[in-house]
């Protein structure tokens, strides 16, 4: 009887632990387009519903979309020809950029969308601006165009607040936590590009890998920031190269390659999964997986016969489903979803169920 009681403790230690500490297999979902032949996942929230861009039937430009209940809705434009969603929380509210009428890329603003409805954020006076990122409050960040060039901004109770920059005119916030501190890339004095984390209004330098260039795309509720730098290394043709890092207790750590000389992780859950792309010794661009030690290729944990090459990974959820790029069966650029196998649900009542067993063979006794 104990051999039997220690024996189900195993099973449910298993079943709790698996998604956060053990790899997994995962099941692919086409996401589909808007009605033309491309699609592109960038933001999931933690009930599932997914954010990206799109095109629509008859169209080279891209639509924002929301993905909900397996319904891929248009979250069309402000009367221009091109938006694109970046980001939603579990609110299901969604941030982005649109092109308002008359203007194409060099004239998009900030959208919140809400309850049905989209708003313009409006600017820091200039022409454009765009959204990144949005948290559990509904604080938004992004750039915006002003008088002194492009800046980071934050976007919160209906007022557009400028962050700044690291000391020259540049400046984009990629991502916000729930603590409102936020994370993106800023041009310092000497005209090199570094990203930066943002704190009770104090922007702070992260440096880079080695080299001249680095920018942040996420950051967790453990502050822990994801992104990309240049290193030391150089390729074939004397061109600096880039890798992913994580930094974590004010350091900044390379993640590595899939065995080529390139990568980028562009988020990070609260237990510190990472997702992005990283070229491999072939020279392709994979999606990638980090959990805590190894950078693993995700094309290696779906069914090899699903007929997809995952190329980019761009957000991952709480309960451990990723969304990004890849080319499907039919050869086309559509957005995925990740979903790990078993499903969290799936996983939660076969706990409840081992417990229960549990509970049943202590009665017995």
């Amino acid at each position: 009887m104990k051999n039997t009681v220690a024996f189900l403790f195993v099973v449910i230690s298993f079943l709790v632990s698996t998604p956060t500490q053990a790899v997994v297999q995962y099941k692919v979902t086409d996401l589909g387009t808007l009605g033309g032949t491309y699609s592109q996942a960038n933001g999931i929230n933690n009930i599932g519903q997914v954010v990206g861009s799109a095109y629509p039937t008859g169209s080279t430009e891209t639509y924002a979309f929301l993905y909900s209940g397996s319904k891929m809705k248009d979250l069309g434009t402000f009367g221009g020809l091109f938006s694109e969603a970046n980001d939603i929380n579990d609110s299901g509210q969604v941030v982005g950029a649109a092109c308002v009428a008359g203007g194409y890329g060099d004239y998009t603003h900030a959208f919140l969308y809400s309850g049905g409805s989209k708003t313009d954020l409006g600017t820091l006076g200039g022409l454009v601006s765009r959204a990144y990122g949005i948290n559990a409050s509904g604080q938004i960040v992004g750039g915006s165009w002003c008088d002194d060039g492009s800046h980071a901004f934050l976007y919160s109770n209906g007022t557009m607040t400028d962050l700044g920059t690291l000391g020259y005119h540049y400046s984009c916030a990629r991502s916000i936590n729930d603590s409102g501190q936020v994370v993106g890339q800023a041009t310092a004095s000497d005209g090199n590009t570094h990203a930066f984390f943002y704190n009770d209004s104090t922007m702070i330098d992260l440096g880079t890998l080695g080299g001249d260039f680095s920018d942040a795309f996420g950051i967790n509720a453990n502050g822990q920031i994801v992104g990309y730098a240049k290193t030391t290394g150089v390729d074939i043709y004397g061109n600096a190269v880039r890798h992913a890092f994580l930094y974590s207790d004010s350091t900044m750590n390379d993640l590595g390659t899939l065995g080529g000389i390139v990568s980028g992780a562009f988020s990070i859950n609260n237990i510190g999964q990472v997702v992005g792309e990283a070229n491999t010794a072939q020279g392709v661009y994979h999606a990638f997986l980090y959990n805590g030690s190894t950078m693993i290729d995700l094309n290696t944990l779906i069914d090899p016969f699903s007929g997809w090459t995952l190329q980019e990974a761009r957000d991952i959820n709480e309960v451990g489903q990723i969304v990004g790029q890849g080319i499907n069966r039919s050869g086309q650029m559509h957005a995925f979803l990740l979903t790990p196998i078993p499903e969290p649900t799936t996983l939660l009542l076969l706990t409840i169920g081992a417990i229960s067993l549990l509970a049943f063979v202590r009665r017995k006794r």
